[in-house]
């Protein structure tokens, strides 16, 4: 008995030391908030169900009106299609992508916003989808 409270005693400190040094701000995902302001998507691709790109060449990315265009395949279902999105260091999307994802309404565009890796700023993108005529 005596020795397991010797062993929390010499273990405690360590472990008050490992916490104290921890102060790094961690947001409700579990992903550590930075000083970075930056906010923009720098590329973004679709991928259909067989996780092959839909999009017939490259997906325009305007980081000052917020827009993606893409013009994707004839035929593609429009009902599920992955969106992939890079972002600039230490920013996160919202909502999160998890899944699949309908596209279906084109006249309905599809937004998801982007935020800073300090959280502060939030810029929120447009997504135009086109079919490629047959």
């Amino acid at each position: 008995m005596k020795s397991i409270i010797k062993k929390i005693f010499l273990l405690l400190p360590l472990v008050l030391a490992w916490t104290a040094c921890n102060d790094y701000p961690i947001d409700e995902d579990g992903l550590l908030i930075t000083t970075r302001s930056e906010c923009y998507v720098s590329s973004f691709e679709l991928l259909g169900t067989d996780q092959r790109s839909v999009i017939v060449d490259v997906a325009t990315v305007d980081t000052v009106a917020q827009e993606i265009h893409a013009e994707v395949n004839f035929g593609t279902d429009l009902h599920a299609l992955w969106p992939q999105f890079t972002l600039v260091t230490d920013a996160k999307l919202e909502p999160k992508v998890t899944g699949f994802v309908d596209f279906s309404d084109l006249d309905n565009p599809r937004q998801w916003t982007v935020v800073s890796g300090n959280r502060k700023v939030r810029k929120t993108y447009t997504v135009y989808l086109t079919v490629q005529e047959p």
